[in-house]
C-alpha cells in the first residue's frame, strides 16, 4: 500500500518576492530610486506666488492690484470705508426684522442722490471748477468737473461718473443742484431724463446683502409678494448707529473717537458729519435714537441741524456773511444755557477737525463740493 506523502505548497509569487534578499541580482537598489523633491525644492511655492495652483495661494490676485490699491489710498487720504455713504444711510432706515424702508418716506431717494456726489467727491473722482469767477455764483451753481475717471468699484457711483464725464465732453457743465435734480428724476427735459438712477434703493441694498450685512427674503404684502432684505449683520448696523450718537450727543469741544470709523480710513471727520447730516435730510435718522429720551433726542436733532448749518457753506463754518456763505437756515431753539454753548464748542470741534483734513485748505474742490451737496439737501421741505 503506497503511503501517501507529504506535499509541498507552492509559495504565492508576492510572497516569494518579498522574501528575497537584498545580495539577489533581480532585486532593485533602495540607493537607485530617486525621492520626490519637495515643493520648496523645486521652487514650485515661488513659482506659484499670487495663484490659486499647487503650492500658491488659496486665493488668486493680481500684485499689481496690491500697488494701485495702496496708491489709491495714498491719493485720497487713507483707507475707504467697507461701506459706502450711501450704503450706511440706507441701512439706518432699513428696519431690522421688516427689511424695507417706510412707504411714507419720500426724502430718502433725494438723500441717497445727493450721497452719490458726496461719496465721489470724497474718493476725489469730482469736484467744483477751479475758477476765480465761480465765488460770483451760489454755492449750488457752482459747475463741476471730473477729475478723475479711475473706477471705484461700485456700481452706482461708476455709473454717475461715466454720464458725468460724457457730460463735460460734449462741453456742457452743471452744478450740483442740477445734478442732484436730473439723478433724482425730477426735470421737464424730456432730453435729460435719461440721466436718472433707476432702483437706487434695490441696488444698495442688493450691494449690502453682497457684503453680509442683509440678507434676501420674500414678503407677502395681502395684494402683493415684494423682495425684502432684513438685517444679517446685527454688529454693523449697531456700529453705525453708534456713531452717529455719539456724534450728535457728544459733551466736548474734541471729536469722540466713538463718532468716528476706523483709525486710518479717509476723511474720518467729514464722512461722520456726512452721515448725521444725510440721515437728517433723508428722514431716517429718528432710527437711530431709540435709546434716547426726548429731551436727548431734542437736543441731538438741534445739534444735526446746527452741524447742517455750518456745513452748508463754503468755507467750513463760515455761517454768517461772505460772498460764499448761504443764508443761515433757521436754527432749533430747544437747548439754551450751559447745554446750548457746550453743543456751540462740539460744532466748533468738529468743524476744525473737517478743515484739517481739507487739501489745499479753502481750495479743496472736493470739499467744496460736499458743502454744495449739503446746502441742496438741507432745502428739502420736510426740513423748512
Amino acid at each position: 500500500m503506497a503511503s501517501a506523502g507529504l506535499s509541498r505548497r507552492r509559495a504565492p509569487a508576492s510572497a516569494s518576492a518579498s522574501s528575497t534578499t537584498p545580495d539577489d541580482d533581480d532585486a532593485p537598489s533602495s540607493a537607485s530610486t530617486p525621492a520626490p523633491a519637495s515643493p520648496s525644492e523645486n521652487g514650485g511655492a515661488h513659482a506659484h506666488a499670487g495663484s490659486a495652483f499647487a503650492g500658491g495661494s488659496s486665493i488668486a490676485y493680481d500684485p499689481r492690484d496690491l500697488l494701485l490699491e495702496a496708491g489709491e489710498d495714498a491719493r485720497v487720504g487713507g483707507k475707504l470705508p467697507r461701506l459706502t455713504l450711501m450704503e450706511e444711510v440706507l441701512l439706518l432706515g432699513i428696519k431690522d426684522k421688516q427689511g424695507y424702508l417706510s412707504f411714507w418716506n419720500d426724502n430718502i431717494s433725494y438723500a441717497l442722490r445727493g450721497c452719490i456726489l458726496i461719496e465721489l467727491a470724497l474718493r476725489r473722482r469730482i469736484g467744483v471748477v477751479k475758477d476765480p469767477g465761480r465765488k460770483r455764483l451760489p454755492l449750488p451753481d457752482r459747475p463741476l468737473t471730473v477729475l478723475s475717471t479711475r473706477q471705484t468699484g461700485e456700481t452706482l457711483l461708476d455709473e454717475t461718473l461715466k454720464m458725468m464725464k460724457q457730460t463735460e465732453d460734449s462741453g456742457e457743465r452743471m452744478g450740483v443742484g442740477t445734478w442732484v435734480d436730473l439723478l433724482s428724476g425730477e426735470t421737464w427735459n424730456v432730453l435729460k431724463i435719461g440721466f436718472q438712477l433707476k432702483q437706487v434703493r434695490e441696488r444698495l441694498a442688493k450691494g449690502l446683502v453682497d457684503k453680509g450685512v442683509l440678507r434676501t427674503e420674500k414678503r407677502n404684502f395681502l395684494l402683493f409678494d415684494m423682495a425684502t432684505h432684513p438685517v444679517a449683520d446685527a454688529h454693523v448696523k449697531a456700529g453705525v448707529v453708534n456713531r452717529v450718537v455719539a456724534l450728535l450727543t457728544s459733551g466736548t469741544s474734541a471729536v469722540p473717537p466713538s463718532a468716528l470709523d476706523a483709525p486710518g480710513t479717509q476723511c474720518r471727520a467729514l464722512r461722520a458729519v456726512c452721515l448725521a447730516c444725510a440721515a437728517y435730510t433723508a428722514s431716517v435718522l429718528d432710527n437711530a435714537f431709540g435709546r434716547l429720551g426726548y429731551e436727548e433726542r431734542e437736543g441731538a436733532f438741534g445739534r444735526c441741524d446746527e452741524i447742517l448749518g455750518e456745513f452748508g457753506v463754503w468755507p467750513f463754518g463760515g455761517g454768517a456773511g461772505g460772498a460764499t456763505a448761504s443764508t443761515p437756515r433757521k436754527r432749533s431753539t430747544i437747548a439754551s444755557g450751559p447745554t446750548h454753548d457746550m453743543s456751540r464748542e462740539s460744532v466748533r470741534g468738529l468743524v476744525a477737525a473737517a478743515r484739517a483734513e481739507a487739501v489745499g485748505g479753502d481750495e479743496d474742490a472736493g470739499f467744496e463740493l460736499v458743502a454744495a451737496v449739503l446746502e441742496v439737501l438741507s432745502k428739502l421741505d420736510s426740513l423748512l
